[in-house]
């Protein structure tokens, strides 16, 4: 990974996470155990501390900022998906941020809650748990249904397990000219781990 100190801050990653090599992390970043972190993410704690709390996930491309004595905290169990934007902002225990949706300063995502795809979560924005928000600017549509946060607890599942498969066995290697004729295919968790339970 391409990891800065800033200002004496060095970035903190327990060693059970995974961080792709692309993603950057910069000075005041704390990323807690089994926290899987995509490629190309960029985690720049030049202002505000940015903390990636126990088993959560930010995918590929995401940005994570924020101000001077501010946390931008992801909660255990957080899954922020592709292309998505926090800053400055809370995301609760087990909430989901949908795929390029923005939260802006002072906004709580709570606790169980989904942001759907795409979504803008206005400044100040004061969420409460088991909320589906949508829109631009996002409005609270209804309550998150158990089967919603059943779904949303096995993608997390399957990301915690990702970043153990990660560091087990990505590695850089000169691509082949053409598939074989008898190309596996990946599976997922719940082939990996037939016997696996959300947490």
């Amino acid at each position: 990974m391409a990891c800065y100190a800033f200002e004496g801050l060095i970035p903190v990653v327990e060693p059970s996470a995974y961080v792709h090599p692309t993603a950057v992390l910069i000075g005041d970043v704390i990323i807690e155990a089994g926290v899987y972190v995509g490629p190309h993410a960029s985690l720049r704690g030049d202002y505000g501390r940015l903390i990636l709390q126990k088993g959560c996930n930010l995918q590929d491309g995401c940005i994570m900022h924020g101000y001077c004595d501010v946390d931008t905290l992801i909660e255990q169990d957080g899954h922020i998906g592709h292309g998505a934007i926090l800053h400055g902002c809370v995301v609760k225990r087990n909430a989901l941020v949908g795929m390029n949706s923005v939260v802006m300063d002072g906004a709580v995502i709570g606790e169980d809650s989904i942001v759907a795809a795409m979504s803008f979560v206005n400044a100040g924005f004061q969420g409460l748990p088991k909320q589906v928000l949508m829109g631009q600017p996002a409005k609270v549509i209804r309550e998150v249904t158990e089967k919603e946060l059943s779904w949303k607890g096995l993608n997390t599942l399957e990301y915690q397990v990702l970043a153990k498969r990660s560091a087990q066995n990505m590695q850089v290697v000169t691509p082949l000219i053409a598939a074989e004729s008898n190309r596996p295919r990946l599976k997922g968790v719940t082939e990996v781990l037939p016997q696996a339970k959300l947490m």
